[in-house]
């Protein structure tokens, strides 16, 4: 098959790693693989470094104009963006090939649901990453298959960056509690942030590191955190590359979300044996359930530093879970698995059309 992958994000969160690992699989499947995606941009960065076929554009807009003259050269197109799917869905009737999309949130539609309904349904398949981010789908009459995200074996840990991060941001003897999310509204940093006070009011034997892209509540964020006196025990360390391969340094990792599709950052903590606490937002209830995590309501501040501080004062319990978690994440969400059932739907819709 020859293949289209499209992201237009301008940054490197969860499905833009998704796309890239998509793409490894079906190469190493010996499928022909090529990515549109935002020029300059880290996915188009990293994919040529692994000598993808990339083609760029410098705006959305631009997707329409590169399928209206290349998209009939591919037997599946598939689009990993709300943005993409727009100029996807309004462009097949020139390209005329099987449209395939993803969606990774679980936010809820407000507006313009019969035009979100419609593009969807230029779609010749839908897919959606959990049973949270198929509600809204389901809700307006389609049918996503669930294909839950991949993440990979943990990576050896560089003792030397393990080493520098330690010595920048850790002070030494405290227990560590970690996030990795941008700063903007779904992730909800602010009811983050009041958690940690409280933990801080209780007890001053922890760090907080928060890794990740900025985000348009950057400022907000590092304002209240000098409003709360928490600069002793907050750090933003901001976006760290390849950060799953930090999670050795941590204790705890800790989600704050209001949507959440799935959460592939809290997949790599199962993955790396980190013991987590979670809201029950969106895909995160899925991922934690069955006791792979302390799960608490959404915006509760005291309920997150209560879970926080259960979980640092209680190693057994943590062991527990992670233990659980780690057999799950190696058993639901591997890289391979994830690549075979796209191919495998890739497959039955060219099938299906032949």
């Amino acid at each position: 098959m020859r293949i289209l992958q499209i992201n237009t994000e301008k940054s490197w969160r969860g499905g833009e790693r998704q796309t890239l690992l998509s793409m490894r699989e079906f190469r190493r499947n010996g499928h022909q693989v090529e990515l549109l995606a935002r020029q300059s941009g880290p996915l188009s960065t990293q994919a040529q470094a692994e000598n993808f076929v990339c083609h760029e554009v410098s705006r959305t807009s631009g997707v329409a104009t590169f399928l209206a003259r290349q998209g009939h050269r591919y037997d599946i197109v598939h689009c990993q963006t709300a943005g993409a799917l727009t100029w996807a869905a309004l462009m097949k009737s020139l390209y005329r090939r099987p449209l395939v999309i993803t969606r990774r949130t679980d936010l809820p539609i407000r507006r313009r649901e019969a035009i979100t309904a419609f593009k969807w349904r230029c779609a010749d398949r839908m897919v959606a990453i959990s049973q949270a981010a198929a509600r809204e789908p389901l809700r307006l009459g389609l049918h996503p298959q669930i294909i839950p995200s991949a993440v990979e074996p943990a990576k050896s840990a560089d003792p030397v960056r393990l080493a520098q991060f330690r010595d920048q941001y850790l002070p030494a003897g405290r227990k560590v509690i970690a996030t990795a999310a941008s700063l903007t509204t779904e992730k909800d940093p602010e009811t983050l942030l009041r958690a940690i006070a409280i933990l801080h009011r209780q007890r001053q034997d922890f760090i907080f590191v928060h890794m990740g892209t900025s985000g348009p509540l950057a400022e907000r964020i590092l304002r209240l955190r000098d409003e709360l006196g928490l600069e002793t025990c907050y750090v933003h360390a901001g976006f760290q590359p390849e950060v799953d391969t930090l999670y050795p340094l941590f204790d705890l990792f800790v989600m704050s979300s209001r949507h959440e599709g799935l959460g592939s950052s809290v997949l790599d903590a199962f993955m790396q044996h980190v013991p987590v606490v979670s809201t029950d937002a969106g895909g995160l209830a899925e991922s934690l359930a069955d006791e792979r995590g302390l799960l608490c309501p959404v915006g509760s501040p005291e309920a997150l530093a209560q879970a926080m501080s259960q979980a640092l004062d209680q190693p057994d319990l943590c062991r527990s879970m992670a233990e659980r978690a780690y057999a799950y994440v190696n058993h639901v969400h591997g890289v391979t698995a994830m690549g075979q059932r796209y191919l495998a739907l890739y497959t039955d819709l060219l099938e299906s059309r032949a």
